[in-house]
């Protein structure tokens, strides 16, 4: 009878081990990423919000189900493989960890924002550090509301226009002053950097950002597999170079760059 269960007490122990193999099965497992795409790495940290981390990245995978360009590799990194909890409360594992690993080459780099990006983070010289390497190599700098706060801070903002989330504009211009901060848009793309006021309005900075790559039919055909209504004309952002097309530097004027919509409606972002 001891033998009976010391049998039995065994295969519990079997058992058990197999379920927490088959559970941990995927634990660190890196992404695919195709040589041919660009490669878009996306900053996570513990208070990231969901849609200025989501509305961007479901943009961006959804380049992969279009035919004839280049599209985009999509991962996130953090300064940890543990899991990251956003402010919303989901449970994230990070695909890569750039304060131990070598991660791939990043082409564009998205700093979504998270719940402290206007304190502590900040103070996080590893992060700003790494932001800044990568910023500085990357093909596009792309932030989300505060976002932009990170990329300011690793210096990466200073001779381009940006924005940021609209009640934090005056905590934008108090802690960095020498830039140039846009208001009342959605978004602004100057040079390299996309920075974008954030909330549901990331979807828009995204899709802006492919049809600069890829043209008006591929940007719309996301858009409508993602049922979001896309027309770049009713769009309200900044770009300089719009205003160079079509005038002087000298004539150049901000209220040029308004297109079609009424100024920009600071309330449809308060989350």
């Amino acid at each position: 009878m001891k033998g009976l269960y010391i049998a039995i007490a065994i295969s519990f122990v079997i058992v058990a081990m197999s379920c927490q193999s088959k559970t941990n099965v995927n634990v660190g497992k890196k992404p695919s990423l195709d040589p041919e795409r660009y490669n878009v790495a996306f900053l996570i940290m513990d208070g990231v919000y969901n849609t200025e981390l989501t509305a961007p990245y479901d943009i961006f995978q959804h380049t992969q189900y279009r035919q004839g360009i280049k599209s985009m590799n999509v991962f996130t990194v953090a300064n940890t493989l543990d899991p990251i909890r956003t402010f919303e409360g989901l449970r994230i594992l990070p695909d890569y960890d750039y304060s131990t690993e070598d991660l791939p080459h990043i082409d564009i780099l998205v700093v979504p924002s998270a719940e402290h990006h206007l304190d502590t983070d900040l103070e996080d010289r590893g992060m700003i550090d790494w932001v800044r390497t990568v910023g500085e190599s990357a093909s596009y700098i792309t932030s989300h509301c505060d976002g932009a706060f990170v990329l300011a801070e690793a210096g990466l903002l200073d001779d381009v226009a940006s924005t940021t989330f609209p009640t934090d504009v005056d905590a934008y211009r108090e802690g960095y002053p020498d830039l140039d901060i846009k208001e009342d848009v959605l978004f602004v793309h100057d040079g390299r950097a996309i920075t974008s006021a954030g909330g549901a309005r990331s979807f828009e900075a995204a899709l802006y950002l492919c049809h600069h790559l890829y043209g008006p039919e591929i940007t719309k055909s996301i858009a409508r597999g993602l049922v979001i209504d896309w027309d770049i004309s009713e769009v309200n952002y900044y770009n300089p170079d719009k205003i160079a097309e079509k005038k002087p530097i000298s004539e150049r004027s901000e209220v040029e760059l308004r297109v079609k919509t009424p100024m920009f409606d600071k309330a449809i972002l308060v989350m």
